[in-house]
């Protein structure tokens, strides 16, 4: 595969989508009084004390209609779309291949551009990160975070939230916003 210019892996959902998305669908199906601060901790089995087959089936009947009314992250639409000339946009998600025309109905409604996007159904984006080449990976899953950087040794750009929080090893940056973001890759890819 071709390379010309350097080129990002970015996750989607609490990367590229506002990380609070979930908590209006939390709040309806499970406690009204349920805040963004009470996801501490990613697996939904945890945060809600209910099963992984009752966290699947929560899932099911309410993620395509999540995926469709998810919020972009504060500023990434403008920051992704100044960094579509500079830099190649390989968006990589767990999300399954069934919601592949709402993803891209969702990032053309919101102007975002892409050169990719890959769906992997899984939270492993190793090999696909790997196989696509990508140069350096934003993401929001901590464990995700820290197993591609040791997997490919690229940089990883994690997006804090009160589900990621933990020690980081080195070249796996916490980021506060997406123009904290564009202010480090300037200062780190400018060069390349």
């Amino acid at each position: 595969m071709q390379k010309s210019k350097i080129r990002f892996g970015i996750d989607i959902d609490g990367t590229v989508t506002c990380p609070t998305a979930l908590v209006p669908y939390l709040q309806k199906s499970f406690n009204p009084d349920f805040k963004y601060e009470d996801i501490t901790a990613y697996e939904l089995t945890t945060v809600l004390g209910i099963s992984n087959d009752e966290v699947a089936q929560w899932f099911k009947e309410n993620e395509r209609e999540l995926y469709i009314h998810s919020p972009v992250h504060k500023d990434a639409d403008k920051i992704l779309r100044q960094w579509s000339d500079q830099f190649e946009l390989y968006f990589i998600s767990a999300r399954h291949t069934l919601l592949t025309d709402i993803t891209f109905d969702w990032f053309n409604r919101h102007n975002i551009p892409y050169h990719h996007i890959e769906l992997t159904g899984s939270h492993n984006k190793i090999e696909i990160a790997r196989e696509l080449q990508v140069d350096a990976f934003f993401e929001d899953k901590l464990d995700n975070a820290i197993d591609i950087h040791n997997a490919l040794n690229i940089p990883v750009y994690l997006f804090d939230t009160p589900y990621n929080q933990s020690h980081l090893p080195k070249d796996v940056y916490r980021v506060y916003s997406w123009i904290e973001t564009n202010n480090i890759i300037q200062k780190h890819f400018n060069d390349k």
